[in-house]
């Protein structure tokens, strides 16, 4: 049986809610509420029931007003309109919302979009692109779930006379764009109901403006796109809370509509009701983003989302679906050859892993990176190797270029921040990542990794937690808990599917299975079937991506997710059976290891005191740990965690400062030191300028963009000489393309990282408990 790394099973602690909110949502629900910290009226009843939520309006955005009265501008000049998206579930949806949203507005003749193609092109918005579309007489670009990087496209389309409205959500340069407006919710502060909005919730909040600023105009109800609002959100894993949450409930109430052609056939190849955020998550949303994996271009999806004849939709989704089942098949067989890579690599001493192949299609690298890191519990890096020998013969520099995945613990971007001097380039977020680099480097890459996280990791790495929410009976796994389990609908990030544990069961009529597509084809994608017993009943249950083998024999304590099925009868119609997704399992005799997370994890909050306060609170405490620099990520925080000792959070407000405040303090120091002759190390200038040192050596490189020599001497640098002629004579003005490059590539790292540190001084000391279990 194939060794699968423990985790820590820590069960969430009993409550006693109060009488009020058991009545109003029964004893179950009660506690689940409770925990997760939703404790008034108002806010369950707002939870339970969108009508008595209160959203935010479009105004929220500080540049709406602009957008809108470009865009009627554009409508009465009859100008032409053209919408740039992304090629995955979002950036698609984003792009069928404002497609359909702004085509109530603008003609259809003076109204298209653009898609780049995902294997042959990059996310975002390209200078080449703008020019084409220029050439074609584009005057105004709309972009949804992209764009706020793009500065050299932007630039462009100033050049030629384009204008230019940002709708998306991802990371905002330090300095402001140069267009017409820029709606994204990173405006908003940590906490705000449109913070954690994604690209279709944005462009779908712009068309929500212009049928508030026109309402005469439209003839379709603006309803009609919340179904679209929907799948791009839940597909996209961002929190659903505030405005989130509001939108996916309504989106989901249309998806079960079916008034789309698309949606009906979509959940009708998935087997799905629409009626839950997981039929999306695991229906609709993963069949839409196997488009761009397969063939790289999406917008066939695009049209397929807003086509009303059913004839031709239909053909487009059965394409979908082929789609969906060659990448199932793909994703197999890369996994079945990363678990032959995997059998040669000593996972005793590589803490990262790293695999490559020149076989691999670059569509699915990313998903296999997904189940290896979750089945290992490390961070995984898979490549496919290009270049090398060219058809001419001639010797090309072969390429590696892959998706990395992360797990709970270690914060993806800060590590590869340390690998910047053996990478091409890398973007991503804590836990995803997509690189290039030289493939003659994968061994340094690799080594690279491993003495990082040893060092960030000295005894071992973190240790996968999971948080169990009850403790429960196979005969409690009824209709009666499902029902109330469905109150906290809808389920995503933020608000996960309640985890329950089942103590002392057996597994009984194990079979392996292989998915079918819609035409009942067999797929090589893996899961098991099985009955699960107590002493008293059985419930049937499947877990994804394990072969039978990886369930162990004997008594069993296992953690499981409910969920029904559909079970097909007669002219009745349908009905419904429930059942279980297993989620961990381990012997029986393992149930002591479970944890209670109130003596785990204590959070005392002391930030913002000042330091006698600080020590005078610590005397109180037996040997503490404590926090005293402002993180910028979990990583900070969970590398530091002990068992049975106290958190003190006890770290200041972080600087209040601009990008360009923190390179012009930068540049200064550099003179300085290059005056005073003396060296520096990078953690004094860390803690100063109050970065990580990733961030710092970022805007090192761009010291030596605009002329600073840097000679380093172990971990020790100075600055002898200072050329003039690669600068203007004041450094932190920006003068050629290079210099340009690395400070807004420091810039955009710094306030990143200063977004984050501002996020773990107002969070609440609770909220970081909570996620911490």
């Amino acid at each position: 049986m194939r060794e699968i790394p423990t985790k820590t099973w820590t069960l969430l602690p009993a409550t006693d809610p109060p009488d009020w909110l058991v009545k109003q949502v029964g004893p179950v629900s009660a506690q689940l509420f409770w925990l997760r910290g939703i404790r008034t009226a108002e806010t369950v009843a707002g939870l339970c029931q969108p009508s008595r939520y209160s959203p935010k309006e479009p105004w929220a955005f500080t540049d709406m007003e602009r957008a809108v009265d470009r865009l009627l501008h554009a409508r009465d000049r009859q100008e032409n309109v053209t919408i740039w998206g992304d090629f995955d579930a979002d950036g698609v949806t984003a792009t069928a919302v404002l497609l359909e949203g702004l085509g109530q507005f603008v003609e259809s003749a003076y109204l298209n979009f653009y898609i780049p193609n995902r294997l042959t092109e990059s996310h975002g918005v390209s200078a080449a692109g703008v020019e084409r579309l220029h050439k074609q007489g584009t005057s105004l670009i709309v972009t949804c779930d992209t764009g706020s990087t793009s500065l050299e496209a932007i630039s462009t389309a100033r050049q030629l006379g384009v204008d230019v409205i940002i709708t998306d959500h991802h990371t905002l340069p330090a300095e402001s764009l140069d267009v017409v407006a820029t709606i994204n919710p990173r405006q908003f502060e940590i906490g705000h109901p449109l913070a954690t909005l994604s690209g279709v919730a944005v462009a779908y909040k712009l068309v929500e403006a212009l049928y508030l600023t026109a309402p005469d105009i439209p003839e379709r109800p603006l309803s009609d796109l919340l179904d679209l609002v929907a799948i791009g959100l839940v597909a996209d894993l961002v929190e659903l809370k505030g405005d989130v949450r509001y939108l996916t409930q309504l989106g989901i109430e249309q998806l079960k509509k079916k008034a789309r052609p698309a949606v009906e056939f979509l959940l009708d190849n998935c087997k799905r009701a629409g009626d839950r955020a997981m039929d999306i998550a695991f229906g609709v949303g993963p069949r839409i983003n196997a488009v761009s994996r397969i063939h790289g271009d999406a917008s066939f999806c695009v049209q397929m989302l807003v086509g009303r004849d059913r004839d031709t939709v239909k053909v487009l989704v059965d394409q979908t679906e082929l789609a969906n089942t060659r990448r199932k098949g793909m994703q197999a067989a890369v996994k079945r050859q990363a678990s032959e890579q995997l059998e040669t690599l000593d996972l005793s001493t590589n803490a990262a892993i790293v695999l490559a192949s020149t076989d691999w299609p670059a569509g699915v690298l990313g998903i296999v990176a997904g189940e290896i890191a979750r089945d290992y519990h490390r961070p995984t890096f898979v490549f496919r190797i290009e270049g090398g020998v060219t058809e001419e013969g001639a010797i090309d520099e072969a390429m590696a270029v892959g998706s990395a995945r992360s797990v709970d613990g270690i914060d993806l971007y800060d590590l590869l921040n340390l690998q910047q001097d053996v990478l091409h380039s890398f973007g991503g977020h804590p836990l995803a990542a997509g690189l290039r680099l030289s493939a003659a480097n994968l061994p340094l890459l690799q080594q690279r990794l491993n003495h990082t996280l040893r060092h960030l990791f000295p005894s071992n790495l973190p240790v996968p937690e999971l948080a169990i929410d009850l403790d429960v009976t196979v005969s409690d796994l009824g209709q009666s808990l499902f029902r109330q389990l469905r109150q906290l609908e809808p389920f995503g990030m933020g608000n996960p599917i309640p985890r329950l544990l089942l103590r002392g069961v057996k597994f009984d009529n194990i079979r392996n299975r292989n998915s079918r597509d819609s035409s009942g084809q067999t797929v090589r994608y893996i899961y098991t079937t099985f009955t699960l017993r107590d002493r008293t009943s059985s419930i049937n249950g499947i877990w994804w991506g394990h072969p039978s083998h990886d369930l162990p024999q004997g008594l069993c304590d296992a953690v499981v997710e409910l969920d029904y099925m559909s079970v097909k009868r007669d002219r009745q119609g349908s009905s419904f059976a429930y059942q279980v997704r297993l989620i961990d399992v381990r012997p029986a005799d393992n149930s002591a290891a479970l944890l209670n997370p109130s003596a785990l994890h204590i959070a005392i909050d002391l930030r913002g005191q000042s330091e006698a306060d600080v020590a005078s609170h610590l005397a109180t405490l037996h040997s503490p740990v404590v926090i005293t620099d402002c993180p910028a990520s979990w990583t900070h925080i969970l590398s530091r965690l002990r068992p049975d000792r106290d958190l003190v959070l006890a770290y200041q407000r972080p600087i209040d400062r601009t990008s360009q405040q923190a390179w012009r303090t930068l540049v200064g120091w550099a003179k300085s030191l290059l005056q005073i002759g003396v060296a520096a190390t990078v953690e004094h200038w860390s803690a100063s300028l109050q970065v990580s040192t990733g961030v710092l050596e970022q805007g090192i490189q761009a010291l030596a963009a605009v002329g600073f020599q840097i000679v380093w001497e172990g971990d020790r640098f100075s600055i002898p000489a200072y050329d003039d002629r690669r600068s203007s004579p004041d450094p932190a003005t920006r003068e050629s393309a290079e210099a340009n490059a690395k400070i807004a590539a420091f810039q955009q790292a710094l306030a990143e990282e200063d977004y984050l540190r501002r996020y773990f001084y107002e969070i609440d000391a609770e909220a970081i408990v909570a996620a911490i279990n």
